[in-house]
């Protein structure tokens, strides 16, 4: 079996991983939160959010904090699984060598 088998494709890209490094270690995050943090254009970050609600790695949430739109996102039970994984699986290919 390859090493590189449990890399998840859905993590390839900085902004991803990026978006789901900050959901770990916060219960949630908002749209705002994770635009500062990561640096992104708001088309950028709508787009990778996007992939990862697809994925089903993702849960958005949209309300109303007076009356302004909120959305916020948190990690589902499988994003958790998958991404925890995909580290792993970073993990054995660093010490491998």
């Amino acid at each position: 079996m390859s090493i590189i088998n449990n890399i998840n494709k859905v993590f390839d890209h900085r902004i991803r991983l990026g978006i789901m490094s900050i959901l770990m270690v916060n219960e949630y995050a908002d749209f705002n939160m994770l635009k500062e943090l990561l640096e992104a254009t708001d088309g950028n970050l709508a787009s990778h959010t996007k992939a990862l609600e697809t994925a089903n790695y993702i849960k958005v949430e949209k309300q109303f904090i007076g009356r302004k739109p909120n959305t916020r996102y948190s990690t589902t039970q499988l994003g958790e699984l998958e991404f925890k994984k995909h580290l792993d699986a970073l993990e054995k290919i660093i010490n491998k060598h």
